[in-house]
């Protein structure tokens, strides 16, 4: 119960904290059938809610948030319907998040400020070419119009 009073806990979590404490087999899945039959167990809503938290709150894509879910011990089917609840935005998501981190990169070669993005979109779940879109998209909005050079403008 303390466990569960500082953080949610997944059944397989949940499991894992009878077995630190010694407790035989027969009676941790007793202790974990009264916990999920009154609510304290719910892999489903801790799926449901650390999907939300992960693209709210941290700007996750699909495969950060099932690799988050998966090591909290949240079965497949149960992650897989929670990522199916998420709108298809991935790219607005990463596009989002590449635009955030691109305004502080202007000082950087153009080489290594993309390497660096894709890397950060990379850690947060985005890959291939919604990373590549984003991360180039962010950069060329966050360099702004093209400086320097010959301006020409018309007189009267």
């Amino acid at each position: 119960m303390r466990k569960l009073r500082a953080r949610q806990l997944s059944v397989s979590e949940a499991r894992a904290v009878l077995r630190e404490n010694e407790l035989d087999s027969e009676s941790a899945d007793d202790i974990i059938d009264d916990f999920v039959s009154r609510g304290y167990l719910d892999d489903r809503t801790l799926a449901s809610l650390l999907v939300t938290s992960g693209v709210e709150r941290k700007g996750q894509g699909r495969v950060a948030l099932s690799r988050a879910l998966s090591q909290r011990g949240i079965p497949r089917e149960i992650v897989d319907e929670a990522l199916a609840a998420l709108p298809d935005d991935d790219a607005e998501r990463a596009l989002e998040f590449a635009r955030s981190k691109a305004r502080g990169m202007s000082r950087l070669e153009p080489d290594t400020a993309l390497r660096r993005l894709l890397g950060q979109l990379g850690r947060r779940g985005y890959g291939g070419s919604v990373a590549m879109s984003a991360a180039r998209t962010a950069l060329r909005e966050a360099s702004g119009p093209a400086t320097g050079g010959v301006r020409f403008t018309e007189s009267d």
